[in-house]
């Protein structure tokens, strides 16, 4: 993780970049500016994740800064540093997003620590988008090997495109028979009888299918909790998941990602 420093007290910048163990809270590199458009500038040079910044500064202050990083979305968290415990300062600061606010004078070891949960929250985020888009591929993956190959006939097609369907509404909690053949323009019964001929399966039995295989799949990560994994397949309802999962597999989810990781 990177580290940007912006006060206009030089002293004290340099002094915390030297006697802080920035890689015992996370930091590999520290940057440092001493003013907002110096740290526009690095910024816009470097990759940052994260802003240690003083609020008051000469010109535009540390609030100012941070929203001209939200103005172009980019993934940078702050921590606060001021000498003033403003209601108005920490209210606009709250609301653009700032994820610490400390008063100094502070300890080191307080604004290390500030400094590691924040970065401990940005791999959790980051970590979190890469299973999402972990399951986003298992899904895309399932849909291309539904939809190939797949005969040109009327009930074939029909139920082609309810797979493709199911598959890209995983998530959804209130995926149904009923949903599916609404946006389908059939009859419910209809469409289930065509599907069981062609998958020898109802439409909702192979819906939990397909999800206890995914939830399968995301606990094979060893990267998400069974609650987020629940969640990431449709399940609005933990204890309903627990129990369908232990129908499918023996065992609870949290018992299962744990088997996998002894796998490994």
């Amino acid at each position: 993780m990177n580290l940007l420093m912006v006060n206009d007290e030089v002293i004290t910048v340099e002094t915390m970049k030297a006697e802080i163990e920035w890689e015992t809270y996370g930091i590999t590199k520290v940057f440092t500016a001493y003013d907002v458009e110096q740290a526009k500038e690095c910024i816009s040079r470097n990759a940052v994740d994260l802003i240690l910044c003083d609020i008051e500064m000469p010109g535009e202050n540390g609030l100012a800064l941070l929203e001209w990083i939200r103005s172009r979305s980019m993934d940078i968290e702050c921590i606060f540093l001021t000498c003033h415990a403003s209601f108005q300062y920490a209210q606009k600061a709250i609301g653009l997003g700032c994820q610490d606010y400390i008063l100094i004078p502070a300890k080191y070891e307080e604004i290390g620590n500030a400094v590691q949960k924040v970065v401990n929250r940005i791999r959790e985020k980051r970590e979190s988008v890469k299973i999402q888009e972990y399951g986003n591929q298992v899904i895309r993956e399932k849909v291309e090997s539904a939809v190939e190959g797949c005969e040109k006939t009327c009930p074939k097609e029909v139920v082609a495109d309810t797979v493709k369907f199911i598959l890209n509404h995983l998530g959804a909690s209130d995926l149904s028979v009923n949903k599916i053949a609404e946006t389908l323009h059939f009859h419910p019964a209809y469409l289930n009888r065509i599907f069981k001929k062609e998958k020898g399966t109802v439409i909702s039995q192979y819906i939990i299918g397909e999800r206890m295989r995914l939830a399968a799949r995301l606990l094979e990560t060893n990267r998400m909790s069974s609650h987020a994994v629940s969640e990431a397949v449709g399940y609005s309802s933990y204890p309903s998941f627990n129990m369908t999962f232990r129908k499918y597999y023996g065992c609870a989810p949290a018992q299962y990602s744990e088997q996998q990781k002894r796998k490994t």
